[in-house]
């Protein structure tokens, strides 16, 4: 079993700093009036950039290996936190987004499929405890014209 490490130093208030294995810092931060000094995103926001990253990998990797052409991918994570401390995501909508033409549908919902069921890591630790729903829109080329 990997045992993975992480360093979080607190900069001031309740702006911090954290690093991993990686090496990358990332910065989170709060609000003014949380003493804060909005200098980074919310400790929260990045568990939406951890679902959206883990899940857009596993998707783009298996649609590329079937040979699918994108021209650009995007997925739209829309959560919902509950009311009280300690104000949990209930709730996480993923709307995967896909522009360019010959795009399958079944090869679309299928790489989908696999990365929520059983490649996605953040989704297997989330899944316990949050509903997470999922659609997703196959879009033209941006900057092509349609007419209607």
């Amino acid at each position: 079993m990997a045992t993975k490490q992480a360093i979080v130093k607190q900069l001031d208030g309740v702006t911090f700093a954290a690093k991993a294995d990686s090496g990358h810092w990332v910065t989170m931060d709060g609000p003014t009036d949380f003493g804060g000094s909005n200098a980074g995103s919310r400790p929260k926001e990045l568990v939406l950039f951890a679902l959206g990253g883990c899940t857009g990998s596993d998707v783009a990797a298996i649609l590329k290996k079937k040979r699918i052409p994108l021209q650009d991918f995007e997925m739209h994570l829309k959560a919902t936190q509950a009311d009280e401390h300690p104000q949990v995501y209930t709730d996480i909508h993923i709307e995967y987004v896909f522009y360019g033409t010959g795009i399958n549908p079944a090869d679309v919902e299928r790489a989908i499929e696999l990365s929520t069921t059983k490649y996605c890591s953040v989704s297997a630790m989330l899944r316990a405890s949050v509903n997470l729903t999922h659609s997703y829109r196959i879009e033209p080329p941006k900057g092509s014209w349609q007419a209607d």
